[in-house]
């Protein structure tokens, strides 16, 4: 098969607060995304959000409904966003071909058919993440470029938070039912991002890791913030983060990461900060 898929069931605030390491690990880390000629996928039934790899080396990849769904083709019912976080290639929906470069991306309306992956090199692969919410409307599929996304500078060399960020699926840039999507950097000798921490209560997150140097690692920070978790974690690995959790994380080196959320309000800046004093 070249289309495997988990299902993970959404935990209480109260559950979590007993998880040892690796309960915590099982229910939220995302471990395998990317498996040559396959494509991983976890249904979260927190806003029953998927994410998932994309890994096209010898053949091209076709997105096949899934169990879960209940549907006759995975778009039925569905949006989603792609970032190509690999080299060169090709997403073809409903025989339209895009092109996707290094971190570039196409939003893929709810109601195509057929979304194909493949590879312009078979020795430097296209590495596809991939992120899908439910949609209540078909909107256009469209391409985003590096220089059409929206871009904010954010903290500084002071708090070693300073970053960049980069909004590629937002209703800004793109007509969207409720998936968002975006790109942050953490810059050379900063390795915190989202800090000042927050929550928000009215959708869910996850989080994709990479451009982790080999030999060092982002720990994760997650929970209520007066109750706070850690998950540390490897490149090309995501987590989910409940609405009710903090999403933080501190590297020993700078990194990258996706963000992608689901839930009733596209407002970027509905959160509730938490002040960093009052952590746990």
């Amino acid at each position: 098969m070249s289309i495997s898929y988990e299902s993970r069931y959404a935990s209480s605030p109260q559950g979590v607060k007993s998880y040892d390491t690796t309960q915590l690990r099982n229910e939220f880390l995302i471990e395998n995304l990317f498996e040559s000629d396959k494509i991983n996928l976890v249904y979260s039934h927190y806003d029953r959000f998927i994410s998932g790899g994309v890994l096209p080396i010898n053949k091209a990849l076709t997105l096949e409904t899934i169990d879960p769904l209940k549907a006759p083709y995975f778009l039925e019912r569905r949006e989603l966003g792609i970032i190509n976080v690999g080299q060169s290639g090709t997403v073809t929906v409903d025989g339209t071909a895009y092109n996707l470069e290094h971190k570039e991306a196409l939003y893929v309306g709810q109601g195509n058919k057929d979304v194909v992956f493949s590879s312009k090199s078979s020795s430097e692969p296209a590495m596809f993440y991939i992120n899908s919410t439910p949609a209540h409307k078909s909107y256009p599929t469209k391409k985003i470029g590096t220089d059409d996304v929206e871009v904010i500078e954010l903290g500084s060399p002071e708090t070693a938070n300073a970053r960049t960020l980069r909004k590629y699926i937002v209703n800004s840039v793109v007509d969207v039912c409720q998936l968002q999507m975006g790109m942050t950097s953490i810059k050379p000798g900063s390795s915190w991002n989202t800090m000042p921490a927050h929550v928000h209560d009215r959708r869910m997150e996850v989080y994709f890791y990479f451009e982790i140097p080999e030999g060092q690692s982002v720990c994760h920070f997650m929970g209520e913030p007066q109750e706070t978790r850690h998950i540390w974690m490897q490149n090309n690995q995501a987590v989910i983060s409940p609405p009710w959790s903090i999403h933080s994380g501190s590297g020993t080196s700078n990194y990258s990461f996706i963000w992608g959320m689901a839930g009733e309000n596209l407002d970027y800046g509905d959160m509730d900060v938490c002040k960093i004093p009052d952590l746990r």
